[in-house]
């Protein structure tokens, strides 16, 4: 296992504890946890795409440490009631979405080389931002200016087109599949 795939691992595998964290109210060490995770997000694709270390194991296993993670903190801040259980099912429900959609394209189609779109990667960045934004106010003791509401409503508006792109671009794909 190489090194972009260890970072996937340790992000995912640190889930568990980030949910106990904030479960517990230990919200400073959530921060601190949750912002290392989210850098080994973009360290592992930067090591992947440079050194050319990228491989099938890794396909699978750094988008899935990435919705586990966020899933599981938009679920859990959301049950604390630190994140609008609106934006929670919101986040939540496109991803489901686009796993489904994942699956039942890998049945039909066997394959799916599904590049995330711009509006996407803006979207987890958002979701990434409005996560620390929260972690930072409850646990840091910084004060809201009014970020974390920007952050959520922007994070729904993208969440909203980022799953808009998605179902164009399965459905064009499906209507070319049942032309050829």
């Amino acid at each position: 296992m190489n090194l972009p795939n260890l970072l996937s691992l340790a992000r995912l595998l640190s889930v568990p504890a980030l949910v106990w964290l904030i479960m517990n109210g230990r919200m400073e060490a959530a921060f601190w946890l949750f912002v290392v995770a989210s850098a080994t997000d973009a360290a592992d694709g930067f090591i992947a795409k440079r050194y050319g270390a990228r491989t099938v194991v890794g396909a699978y296993l750094d988008p899935i440490a990435d919705k586990a993670l966020l899933t599981a903190v938009y679920v859990v801040l959301g049950h604390e009631g630190l994140i609008a259980l609106w934006l929670v099912i919101l986040v939540v429900f496109r991803d489901i979405m686009i796993v489904g959609g994942v699956l039942l394209y890998q049945l039909l189609a066997q394959s799916i080389e599904l590049q995330p779109a711009r509006i996407s990667k803006i979207n987890t960045l958002l979701q990434v931002a409005l996560v620390a934004a929260v972690l930072a106010t409850v646990g840091l003791g910084l004060p809201d200016i009014g970020l974390r509401t920007a952050l959520e409503l922007a994070t729904a508006a993208t969440t909203i087109l980022s799953g808009i792109w998605y179902v164009v671009e399965w459905t064009r794909r499906a209507a070319n599949m049942e032309d050829a």
